[in-house]
């Protein structure tokens, strides 16, 4: 990883064909975010951006010449690179991972909500986009999809507004902490902001989801119970960072680790429902220090 690291950072046109082609990988265009936020954490907000307008560049001139769709490639771009360049300049700003990822939480909340204030049917809303999905699968001869998507339509359109919310976030702050780690792996000196075994996004966020609960509960408001469900997934990623404390601090073996990581796509609602709860205790027991002071 150093050497990837480091070949990156090395010249311009490393990063420029590092942003381009990990934008094209199939499934794990996450990574082109992780890039960027390297770069912009390797060689500075301005180095970085110049090399991040020039890979638009490239793959747009890429797009034209295969004759693929340039306004849905520059917005797929888009879609990945926006949000790491903020968060890598938010992540330089602060100098600090845990204060960067609470902040993307409480950003995640605020754009869902928007979007129900700025959507007057979240619910159809979905439904005209599942509609053409499944349109568009019938015309090119994928038919049991169309119907597998018409007969689920009730199921897709609920829950798409704290699916979309809930993925884009962990995507990109997935991104943000690989891009960290991975910054952290450069030769020579670089600027610590935390260690992710650290992370906690505190009482304050654990605060406001109690509340969001009880009102979600008691007013049984759409839009309040994606709210909630968002700050507790979120929490997920504080119960890993008390896994790899566990490991750190020699009560866990590598073993255990590695078993939740294989075990995340097989158990993955379950797994991240358990995780979140641990680092929801965490946030307001601090157990990490309880721990530490007991020793």
């Amino acid at each position: 990883m150093q050497l990837i690291a480091a070949w990156l950072v090395a010249k311009p046109l490393n990063g420029v064909l590092g942003l381009a082609a990990t934008l094209s990988l199939p499934y794990v265009s996450l990574l082109s975010g992780v890039v960027l936020i390297l770069l912009v954490l390797g060689k500075g907000i301005r180095m970085a951006t110049l090399e991040l307008v020039l890979a638009g560049a490239l793959i747009g001139l890429i797009a034209a010449l295969t004759g693929a769709p340039l306004e849905l490639t520059l917005s797929n771009a888009a879609s990945i690179w926006v949000p790491a360049w903020l968060l890598a300049v938010l992540l330089q700003r602060t100098r600090s991972l845990t204060l960067t990822l609470q902040v993307s939480v409480l950003m995640a909340v605020l754009a869902m909500s928007l979007f129900y204030v700025a959507v007057d049917d979240a619910a159809e809303f979905w439904r005209r986009i599942w509609t053409a999905i499944a349109d568009a699968w019938r015309e090119a001869g994928l038919t049991e999809q169309a119907d597998l998507a018409e007969s689920q339509m009730d199921v897709l359109t609920q829950q798409m507004t704290l699916f979309v919310t809930f993925i884009s976030w962990f995507v990109h702050a997935t991104a943000c902490v690989l891009g960290y780690l991975l910054y952290r792996q450069l030769p020579g000196e670089t600027a610590d902001y935390g260690r992710f075994r650290e992370l906690n996004f505190g009482r304050v966020i654990a605060v406001i989801l109690a509340i969001a609960s009880v009102a979600a509960f008691v007013s049984g408001t759409v839009w309040l119970q994606n709210v909630a469900f968002v700050m507790f997934f979120a929490f997920w990623l504080q119960g890993l960072a008390v896994l790899h404390w566990l490991h750190a601090a020699g009560h866990l073996p590598v073993f255990g680790v590695i078993a939740v990581y294989v075990l995340m796509p097989i158990l993955n609602v379950i797994l991240v429902m358990s995780l979140a709860l641990v680092g929801y205790i965490d946030a307001w027991f601090r157990l990490r220090r309880t721990r530490n002071e007991t020793e």
